[in-house]
Formats: C-alpha cells, sequence, structure tokens
C-alpha cells in the first residue's frame, strides 16, 4: 500500500455471496468500502488512503477476514486526487494543479490498437486532463460498434444494470490507469444524449445502480473527476430535479470526494448546488470566467468553447490561433480551457471522437501556455482595473440608487450608467482588459485579437519587477525591462496574441507547493 495510489484488496468467495463491505483505518480515520463483485468468485474492495502508516482491515459481511498493510510515503510526482480550494485547484498534497485539458468522448469505445494510439499522444501532449464517456457515442464521425459494454442484456435485449460486463469494466480501468501513470485526470461523463443503444434511457432506478457500480469501482482511482453529464440539458428522460439526486447521491456515496459537475448545451447547470464542486461550462464567451468565480466562488473551466477543426458545424470549424485566444483569455483571467480537434480525415478518426493523432496547431501553443502557468508562483485572479473594475450589478446599482459621490466624474461610470440596461454587460464585456495577478507576485496582460504597438502598465513602487514580452503564437519571450517599476510604456510589435508578464525579482516567492515547499530569491 501507498500513499495518494489505490490499493486493492481481493477477497476469495467461491462465487456470488452478497453484500460486503471493507472498513479500512488509517490513522485514526475509518473508511467503509463496499465491495463489488469481479467474476471468477473474487469480490474486491478498492481503498485510496491519503495518510501513511499503518492500516487495518476487516471485511464486513458474508465472509470474515482482517488484515494491515504498512502504507508508504507517496512515490515522487505522485501526488493524491485533485480538489477545488477556493476558485482553483489543488493536489491532495496541496500541490498547485493547473487543468489543461482535451476531449475524446468515445476514448474508451475504439479498438485496442486505437486506444494505444490514442494513449501516445496523450503521452507527448501537453494535456493534463481528458474528458470521455462511460457510455458509447453515436453521432457524426461516430457510427462504430465498442467492442463491449458496460452491461450485459437480459433475455428481452434490455440492459441488466445488475449484471456488469466485467471486460469492459476491466478495458475502462486500465484507460484509466495508463492515464494516471502520466498524470493525466480523467474527467468521466457519466451520461449522454447521443446514443443509440438505450443507455440515454435508462429508468432512474437503474441509472442509480448503475452510479452504484461505477463510484464501488472507479471512486479509489485518484485521477478521477465525475462529469455528470454532457449536455445533460439535451437529455430528456431526466429532469433538473434528477441530475440534482444524482448529485447528492455521487457526493454521498464517494467516500474520497472526488471533483463533480455537470457540462452543458444551452442552459448552464446550477453550480450553486453545494456538492458541485466547480463550474463546467460550454460557452465561447470565455471571459466571463470573471462573473462566474464571483456568482459561485468556485473555479470554472470551459470545458467546451469550441474546437479546432474544419467540419461544417461552427462549434468545430476554429481555428488553432482562435482556440489559442480562448485558452490565453480563460486563463489570464483566472479561469481554466479544455481543448478539442475536429479535423476531417479519410478514416473518420477525429480526435474529439476516437482519438488518434493530434493534427493541429494548438496544442503547442497550449503547451507554452502552461509552461507559463506553472511557473507563476501561485494561480491567476482577474486583476480589476479600468472598466474591470465595474460589475453589470455595480452599474445597475448605481443606476437605481444614485452614483457615489466619489464616482462622480469617473469616465467609466457616467458611460456605462448612460447605456440601456441590456447593453450594460456586453460593454463591459467588450471593453475591459485581460489582465491577471498573482498577488504582487506577478502581473500579466494580454490584448488578444488587438495590434497594439505598446501598452502602459502600473507596476507597485515597493518592488521592483523584471517585464518579458510574449509573442502567444510564435510561443516566444523577451525580456524588455528589469528592476521596474510604476508606470511604464511597453514597446509591442503591431501584431495579435501579445502579452506582457511583469514578475517580481527582490523577494522569495514559493516556486513549489506540497510536502515539500522551496522559498527561491529571483534576482
Amino acid at each position: 500500500m501507498r500513499q495518494y495510489e489505490m490499493f486493492e484488496l481481493c477477497i476469495t468467495a467461491g462465487g456470488e455471496i452478497g453484500e460486503m463491505s471493507v472498513e479500512f483505518e488509517l490513522d485514526g480515520a475509518c473508511t467503509l468500502q463496499k465491495c463489488f463483485y469481479d467474476g471468477g468468485g473474487v469480490y474486491k474492495a478498492r481503498y485510496l488512503p491519503e495518510r501513511t502508516g499503518v492500516c487495518r482491515w476487516k471485511t464486513v459481511g458474508a465472509i470474515s477476514v482482517s488484515g494491515q498493510e504498512e502504507c508508504m510515503p507517496a512515490e515522487h510526482g505522485r501526488h493524491g486526487r485533485i480538489k477545488a480550494v477556493g476558485t482553483h485547484f489543488e493536489y491532495a498534497d496541496g500541490t498547485y494543479y493547473y487543468p489543461f485539458g482535451t476531449t475524446v468522448y468515445a476514448l474508451a469505445h475504439q479498438s485496442d490498437e486505437l486506444v494505444r494510439k490514442t494513449l501516445s499522444s496523450l503521452k507527448n501532449s501537453p494535456f493534463n486532463k481528458v474528458r470521455f464517456c462511460v457510455f458509447p457515442k453515436h453521432y457524426d464521425f461516430n457510427h462504430n460498434e465498442p467492442p463491449f459494454f458496460a452491461f450485459e442484456r437480459d433475455g428481452d435485449g434490455k440492459w441488466d444494470v445488475s449484471k456488469p460486463c466485467y471486460a469492459f469494466w476491466h478495458r475502462f480501468e486500465g484507460i484509466i490507469s495508463a492515464l494516471g501513470d502520466m498524470g493525466i485526470e480523467c474527467d468521466i461523463i457519466l451520461f449522454h444524449p447521443y446514443d443509440r443503444w438505450g443507455f440515454s434511457r435508462l429508468s432512474k432506478q437503474d441509472s442509480i445502480a448503475y452510479l452504484e457500480l461505477l463510484l464501488r469501482r472507479l471512486s479509489a482511482f485518484p485521477n478521477v473527476w465525475w462529469s455528470m453529464a454532457n449536455e445533460y440539458d439535451l437529455m430528456d428522460n431526466y429532469t433538473k430535479d434528477d441530475f440534482a439526486d444524482f448529485a447528492r447521491y455521487i457526493r454521498k456515496n464517494d467516500n474520497f470526494g472526488h471533483l463533480l459537475s455537470c457540462h452543458n448545451c444551452f442552459d448552464y447547470f446550477d453550480f450553486s448546488q453545494p456538492e458541485i464542486t466547480h463550474c463546467s461550462v460550454q460557452d465561447i464567451f470565455v471571459s466571463e470566467a470573471v462573473e462566474l468565480k464571483k456568482k459561485y466562488n468556485k473555479p470554472v473551466v470551459y470545458d467546451e468553447c469550441c474546437y479546432e477543426g474544419n467540419i461544417e458545424y461552427g462549434w468545430g470549424n476554429i481555428s488553432a490561433r482562435e482556440l489559442t485566444d480562448r485558452f490565453w483569455t480563460a486563463v489570464v483571467n483566472g479561469g481554466y480551457c479544455t481543448h478539442g480537434e475536429t479535423y476531417l480525415s479519410d478514416d473518420e478518426v477525429l480526435w474529439w471522437a476516437k482519438g488518434g493523432t493530434l493534427k493541429g496547431e494548438s496544442p503547442k501553443r497550449i503547451a507554452f501556455l502552461r509552461e507559463i502557468s506553472e511557473a507563476l508562483p501561485s494561480p491567476i485572479e482577474y486583476l480589476e482595473e479600468g472598466v474591470g473594475r465595474l460589475t453589470e450589478e455595480m452599474i445597475l446599482g448605481y443606476k437605481k440608487n444614485g452614483i457615489p459621490k466619489n464616482l462622480k466624474t469617473d469616465f467609466w461610470v457616467k458611460g456605462l450608467t448612460s447605456l440601456p440596461d441590456e447593453r450594460i454587460k456586453g460593454f463591459i464585456l467588450r471593453s475591459r482588459g485581460v489582465c491577471g495577478h498573482c498577488g504582487d507576485d506577478a502581473f500579466i496582460w494580454y490584448y488578444g485579437r488587438s495590434c497594439p504597438a505598446f501598452c502602459h502598465i502600473l507596476l507597485p513602487e515597493n518592488s521592483r519587477y523584471r517585464v518579458e514580452v510574449i509573442d502567444t503564437w510564435e510561443m516566444t519571450r523577451k525580456t524588455v525591462l528589469e528592476n521596474v517599476c510604476g508606470r511604464l510604456k511597453i514597446a509591442l510589435s503591431s501584431k495579435e496574441g501579445m502579452a506582457v508578464l511583469a514578475t517580481k525579482t527582490d523577494a522569495y516567492i514559493v516556486v513549489s507547493r506540497g510536502l515539500l515547499s522551496v522559498a527561491v530569491l529571483i534576482a
């Protein structure tokens, strides 16, 4: 047994003998894990130890067995499950986690050869999270039959959720394990509407039984997230209340508290529900991460903001430059973003659907952004300056109750309060800058599709900074000023995709966190 790694206890029973659980006790904390039958007369209980020391266990149920294991400290590079902390993410050991995800919906429903090719591509990619489904997907470019299904059929040809297909689950778990060994999180989609087999029409009772099996089998994997649905609002078999019930069921029966959200097509899910850990959003307006973070005080991940590609649909034919721009906009505003790729192929193997090989130009630019983000001393928060310090709610309040005396002559306040109510939000979103900061240790400005020849930035007077100009498309960084502060004019190159990064050079900053925090003097 090792800290932050799934421990599997196998109990030979000679056949199915009914309900059984295992109680694990480690460092004074007790966890009761329900077993699942895995065929061949074997029951299994899975446990995720997050502490070290002697772990004592005993079965509860038809068989009475007990024992103990020494839980050894985590191996290098193993940080545990991810949790939401405020509006960002951390591993169990406190190390920051910055999600740079991608989408391969039907990853688990392809041939072994194609799965291997996809895993190889992911290993050499910048992506540390992948979204994929438990159930197969029927949609354009998704017409193949999967090798296995999650359940067996009954005598009437209907899915019998009491009879799992062991071959399916073993294969699915192998994919999760392989991704975990690469440091990649699995954002597992539990339900979706794109179906010709009947999984989207399961009764609520059968859906709960499916979730019970899934939690028993998968909840001890450290690298899983639960996405209740892809485009939940297209699933007419379930109501919003049903999904709220699913969230409560998952939270109650997942002993390890994995991340949980729900992805939309049109209407955002109710992210205020206490069981929901973060906002999983489909929307092209990634700059609204600022508003969503304020509203819900949870991390915001744009899990779908259109895909780089060339198919006929508008959601799947944006350019690599546009997707790169959306990543930078979301991240610098304090949110996160997820990649997808939909380039036509004669074999109909499109990355977003089946995986295979990445063909686009955005992944290496996303890698560049990830490198910059992870080198910062802390996650980025939105920098409220200029019109960016104002919100729709504030302006509506000023219109109703009057403008405060100290803001009577403010350019932005005067202008925004003169607008009709319905124009205020859009005007703010179009006008404010894309800028962020890590306390006063680092500041970053991103100029998007604008082409300024120069910009002005304002840095604290009581510190000194190194200033770099970044070309997000060419992936270059050039130091232009050192040991500076205050108001500065920075020359740019009159082209799209430019950014400016200022990092403090006169103080100790934390460059890694976790079991060991290291402070380094940057000079």
